[in-house]
């Protein structure tokens, strides 16, 4: 019997900022029902995510994943670019 491969969780967010070298902020939306007053809540929370080569632009919606610390903030690392930006020239 082989051991199992856990991967972390996955987020689908946006790229907020892209101005590191190797990294980008991507923010990630959830929507939770108050315990209470059962009105659903918007929250918002942001991420460092590896972004090797620096191919995320502003703006996408990127696919990122829960992986081993890379540095101190940086537990994240891009999966997949979902939509593109247009580049305007």
């Amino acid at each position: 019997m082989e051991p199992e491969i856990k991967l972390g969780k996955t987020f689908e967010g946006v790229v907020v900022k892209s101005a590191m070298k190797d990294t980008a902020t991507v923010q990630v939306e959830r929507y939770v029902k108050h315990p209470k007053y059962k009105k659903f809540m918007r929250l918002s929370k942001k991420f460092l995510v590896h972004d090797v080569g620096n191919v995320a632009q502003i703006g996408e919606k990127v696919t990122i994943r829960e992986t081993r610390p890379i540095s101190k903030r940086k537990r994240f690392v891009l999966v997949s670019r979902d939509t593109q930006v247009k580049s305007e020239e």
